[in-house]
């Protein structure tokens, strides 16, 4: 009732103004203005989810004909607006967990670290443009995402993004399109995507891939659900292969690997098919005959050597700024005066590990692990938990509880080779770990 009273005053004003005006255009607008007001106020997931979606996936850039429309500054103030409400209205339920507290220390470590950052503005631009966003939603989605409904709603949306950009991948791949060395798939390219770069578009192929292994492999779930589950989980597959990233091959293979787990006996038959699946893997990828790590520009490395130096960097890095690191997104600016083997280019560290101990210190890198483990330890008891409760709806909850502990050990072996410490896949599974344990207790209560 309240959103109504709102909408209706807000569309009031602007009727009025368009009268005073002479604008029947702003008048037709004002007419839509309540349903649109009342659309957003009561749908604070929804908004909060379409926001995370699109600054993840990169919807806009898959899709350059939605670039224009600027629906992710749309989307954010659209959040931001309905949550703010209802968390006034009381609408949205605030609590406390041990994920969300470890994470809010990490991230008030790497706030400080900003302000003494070796390159201050661009260690600002990377917090104001986007670890305050992803910090805002990681709270935005724990809290709003309370029900079977809500949760089944985040599995088919993550995997409907996930198999949208796997077909604009393979597109891409057979019509040799934006390709890195010839062979390595990228999207948006010549648009300056994030994805243009091979790694970050297996970073972000690889996250899709365990919710759609968890609802195929579901027995709860629909024949039609699980049909286009293995559709997307496939196109997700091939396109991570097309990637070639050594990084994206490992993670999916630990994903795999974690469902294997659970329903095999033999562990050992786990072990060596694990091995041989990903050796066939880097065969069919062909990653033995790449010349880089991604593409030969500043910030990518050009050998399996790069690595190396880069890792022996970030140490250095941490050697010198133990306590806060050199600060958010300053590890490409103060590669040369760090690295042992200087060629004449800044190199990206590809290490999550090594990137958070670079740019927060020893003292981030310390929480950011303790972070992960709290992570890891509330999806592995949750998932317990719901196996013990019957019931379609406990269900729908488990398929997300499985999928986040898969992408978990994913992100954790990904993380050898792709710099994920700042980026969205962490914080999302954290928010739900987050919220799949809350339902947990509150149904076991």
């Amino acid at each position: 009732m309240h959103q109504t009273y709102l909408a209706l005053a807000a569309s009031g004003v602007i009727a009025t103004a368009a009268a005073f005006l002479d604008r029947p255009l702003v008048l037709a607008v004002a007419g839509l203005l309540p349903l649109a007001l009342i659309g957003v106020l009561r749908t604070p997931l929804i908004m909060a989810l379409g926001f995370t979606v699109f600054s993840f996936f990169r919807i806009h850039e898959v899709f350059p004909a939605l670039y224009p429309l600027r629906i992710p500054q749309m989307l954010a103030l659209a959040a931001l607006a309905s949550l703010g409400w209802n968390m006034w209205c009381r609408r949205i339920q605030i609590y406390w967990s041990s994920e969300l507290a470890v994470f809010s220390c990490f991230f008030i470590i790497v706030s400080i670290g900003v302000i003494f950052a070796t390159n201050r503005p661009e260690a600002w631009s990377s917090w104001s443009g986007t670890y305050v966003k992803i910090g805002v939603m990681t709270f935005a989605l724990a809290w709003a995402i309370v029900t079977p409904a809500a949760f089944k709603l985040v599995t088919r949306t993550i995997i409907s993004a996930g198999a949208l950009v796997s077909f604009v991948a393979l597109y891409n791949k057979i019509n040799g399109i934006g390709l890195v060395e010839n062979t390595r798939v990228t999207i948006g390219r010549d648009i300056g995507s994030m994805l243009g770069d091979p790694n970050d578009l297996a970073l972000v192929l690889l996250f899709p891939a365990s919710f759609a292994l968890s609802t195929l492999l579901s027995k709860s779930r629909g024949k039609a659900s699980r049909i286009f589950a293995a559709i997307s989980f496939v196109a997700v597959f091939a396109a991570i292969i097309a990637t070639q990233s050594r990084g994206g091959l490992l993670g999916v293979t630990a994903v795999i690997g974690v469902f294997a787990w659970r329903r095999i006996p033999n562990k050992g038959v786990i072990a060596v098919g694990a091995v041989a699946v990903l050796l066939i893997l880097f065969l069919l990828a062909g990653v033995g005959d790449r010349a880089s790590g991604g593409a030969h520009e500043e910030g990518i490395d050009e050998s399996a050597m790069g690595r190396i130096y880069a890792w022996g960097a970030a140490w250095s890095m941490a050697i010198t700024h133990p306590v806060l690191g050199v600060g958010l997104n300053n590890f490409l600016s103060n590669y040369w005066a760090y690295s042992s083997h200087w060629d004449g280019n800044n190199h990206a560290v590809h290490s999550t590990w090594f990137g958070v101990l670079a740019e927060t210190g020893f003292v981030g890198l310390i929480f950011f692990v303790i972070m992960v483990a709290a992570i890891v330890r509330s999806a592995i008891r949750s998932v317990r938990q719901l196996e013990m409760f019957t019931g379609r709806e406990s269900a729908d909850i488990l398929i997300v509880a499985r999928a986040v502990e898969a992408g978990l050990v994913g992100f954790i072996v990904s993380g050898t080779f792709l710099t994920m410490g700042f980026t969205w896949p962490l914080y999302i599974l954290l928010s739900l770990a987050s919220a799949v344990s809350h339902y947990a207790r509150t149904v076991k209560s």
